[in-house]
């Protein structure tokens, strides 16, 4: 994971409830930032980067995900209060990802993507449990012809107001039948074996030791940063060492 610090807040993207801004960075790249202050706070930047780089881990199209810097006093130059206020809420570490100019919104009846395809992202999503990549929010876009996974803040919604209580991990998710892509994925038993294997225990363990310690420090701590990590790494291996029954769950909702 590579850390920027912002240099200059573009413009916001005024969508859901977060508010994420399009900014510059000192590597002169431009990204989209999550902020750490926002409404849905840090556990939804922690979904973002954990379920973003599983998704990196299986193969499947997402922007580059950073670190980012964000000084305060970029709130100066601002005129809107509501973004004034954001800004300064979010002082420190923050999240990004990689802004992808000209890049369109997933049209479900324009877009066909292979049925490997939709059932690798349909297989990510059961087991992340991410809510939101429906029709009415696909969360992905198309860029230089090819599909990109973006806005995974949603994901792992196990973890509001978690106690680090992993019996759950062998849950189906029943709202995995209001996914976009779920007609078109033919291949979810394919899928499994193929993506299972590329996601040992010390891969997640790796993905999972990059939470920043003050994205977990907050009244919704239920223990130490280390402790959390742990309880996020211990979850995600039980779900793929049990039963999969998200899996099954995906192919009764196809049915």
């Amino acid at each position: 994971m590579r850390t920027v610090h912002a240099t200059r807040y573009v413009t916001p993207l005024r969508e859901g409830g977060s508010m994420p801004a399009i900014v510059e960075a000192d590597d002169d790249g431009m990204y989209v930032l999550k902020f750490r202050g926002a409404g849905q706070g840090p556990r939804a930047l922690v979904a973002e980067l954990v379920s973003g780089e599983i998704a990196r881990a299986l193969g499947l199209p997402v922007p580059e995900i950073v670190f980012i810097e964000l000084d305060v006093e970029l709130a100066r130059t601002e005129g809107d209060p509501e973004i004034q206020e954001l800004i300064r809420a979010s002082g420190g570490l923050n999240l990004a990802l990689d802004y992808l100019p000209g890049a369109a919104n997933f049209d479900p009846v324009a877009e066909q993507p292979s049925a490997r395809l939709a059932s690798e992202i349909v297989w990510l999503d059961a087991f992340t449990s991410n809510v939101d990549r429906s029709a009415r929010n696909p969360n992905l876009l198309v860029w230089h012809g090819e599909l990109k996974l973006i806005d995974h803040g949603a994901s792992l919604y196990f973890h509001h107001g978690w106690t680090g209580d992993t019996s759950g991990a062998d849950k189906p998710f029943p709202l995995i039948r209001d996914h976009v892509l779920l007609p078109l994925a033919t291949g979810l038993a394919q899928a499994d074996r193929v993506l299972s294997a590329r996601l040992p225990d010390e891969r997640i363990a790796e993905i999972v030791s990059w939470i920043p310690d003050v994205w977990l420090d907050g009244p919704d701590a239920f223990g130490t940063p280390g402790q959390q990590r742990a309880a996020y790494a211990s979850y995600l291996q039980q779900r793929l060492a049990l039963p999969h029954a998200f899996v099954e769950e995906a192919e009764r909702a196809r049915a």
